[in-house]
């Protein structure tokens, strides 16, 4: 239900229409698991990089795999990314579900950028050829062999998701509700995990 704010609250040095959307209860454990679920079941992210004298540029993005906290992805090695991640290897990786509203903010930094890396015989599925097509000079056809398959590994440095609590009936309740009574809506909790609880999950498998 919509939670009510004391006067006094405002004056804290953080809003508290804010601060009381972190969730500080849920064990990080738990937390890192509701992580991995909801990349898992969202492999569609858009990946932003920096680009000199421009700025961020994303680019949407299929995840070839979560290992762990980290983000795999497979790549042609002359998309223009590529000129973007060699230049700056900060990254940001984002996710969004329009059906729950689900949210995933990835902050990260490019740790591998190879077309030899055995992993990608692993992670290579025939629909990624759709995206390379074949030349049809023996070399660059598309499959895990071709030169321009690329894989961008992405570790994970500081991660912020909101993970919705309620159905869409509870969704319009809520908000609802809190506008009339001005109450603060509640439909989900906000979680952050930082470099050191990453590290931690790593450890853990």
């Amino acid at each position: 239900m919509p939670e009510n704010l004391k006067p006094e609250e405002v004056n804290s040095q953080t809003d508290p229409s804010v601060a009381k959307q972190y969730d500080n209860e849920t064990s990080k454990v738990k937390q890192v698991e509701d992580f991995y679920k909801l990349v898992d079941e969202n492999k569609i992210s858009m990946l932003n990089a920096y680009r000199k004298g421009v700025g961020p540029v994303g680019r949407c993005m299929a995840v070839a795999k979560r290992s762990g906290p980290d983000i795999l992805y497979l790549t042609n090695a002359h998309s223009k990314k590529m000129d973007d991640l060699q230049q700056n290897k900060e990254v940001q990786i984002s996710f969004h579900d329009t059906k729950t509203e689900d949210w995933i903010s990835i902050t990260g930094v490019v740790t591998t950028l190879s077309n030899s890396d055995p992993r990608i015989e692993e992670l290579y599925t025939r629909a990624i050829k759709a995206w390379f097509g074949d030349l049809g000079d023996g070399k660059h056809d598309g499959g895990p062999r071709d030169p321009r398959m690329t894989l961008i590994e992405i570790k994970s440095k500081y991660v912020v998701y909101y993970k919705t609590e309620v159905g869409t009936l509870g969704m319009i309740t809520e908000v609802g509700a809190a506008a009339l009574t001005g109450k603060v809506a509640k439909t989900g909790t906000l979680r952050e995990l930082t470099e050191q609880d990453l590290e931690q999950a790593r450890k853990m498998g």
